[in-house]
């Protein structure tokens, strides 16, 4: 079931006529993250805008310096203090602020890729670990003036995540152990260390 779109931008619209700013979108890999924040905005029309924390995953070089490389996505292969810090200055609507995005095409982040203008009514953020517990994650649900936990069938979710490795380059065999070995863990800990959302969706 797909969530209800026009009652999602209600609800988001009460929040910018309440003085809040930023949306987030919290929930398990595979889960319509990304799909339901950018029907959110292009619903908004021109004053809102993405700010994915994706773009925030460390270079490859990186994980492979740090030897993560093999569960790329787990909490602990982001820049979280980047994303807090990108969060912090969006709130502080001072200046525009440039953000990074990730590509999937390279399975890499572009640095200053988009820009999150002062004028931006509705800034939309969305990610597995927005209401993670943990050191680092657990400064992020402080600078969200509201977050949404979507949840979806964990078959579906599961399928759609191997036919999203697929289009990436990956072996149908590859995508599905990758799944097991990296994308599962990652789904059960936001299940298991996640805090209250301020609303639940489900699809």
């Amino acid at each position: 079931m797909q969530p209800d779109l026009t009652e999602l931008l209600r609800r988001a619209r009460g929040l910018v006529a309440r003085g809040g700013r930023v949306l987030g979108i919290a929930g398990a890999p595979g889960a319509g993250k990304s799909t339901l924040a950018a029907e959110l905005v292009a619903a908004w029309g021109d004053g809102a805008q993405l700010l994915p924390m994706d773009g925030f995953h460390l270079a490859d070089d990186e994980l492979a310096r740090l030897r993560r490389g093999d569960r790329k996505g787990a909490p602990d292969t982001f820049d979280v203090d980047g994303y807090v810090a990108a969060l912090g200055r969006v709130r502080a609507r001072r200046a525009d602020v440039l953000v990074p995005r990730f590509d999937r095409s390279l399975e890499a982040a572009i640095a200053g890729s988009l820009r999150v203008s002062v004028a931006t009514e509705l800034v939309v953020t969305e990610g597995n670990y927005l209401l993670l517990d943990a050191p680092g994650w657990c400064d992020v649900r402080p600078l969200l003036d509201e977050c949404w936990l979507l949840v979806a069938d964990d078959e579906v979710r599961a399928a759609q995540l191997v036919a999203r490795h697929v289009a990436h380059g990956r072996t149908d065999e590859a995508a599905r152990a990758w799944v097991l070995a990296v994308d599962e863990p990652n789904a059960a800990l936001v299940a298991r260390a996640s805090g209250d959302a301020d609303l639940v969706v489900r699809r």
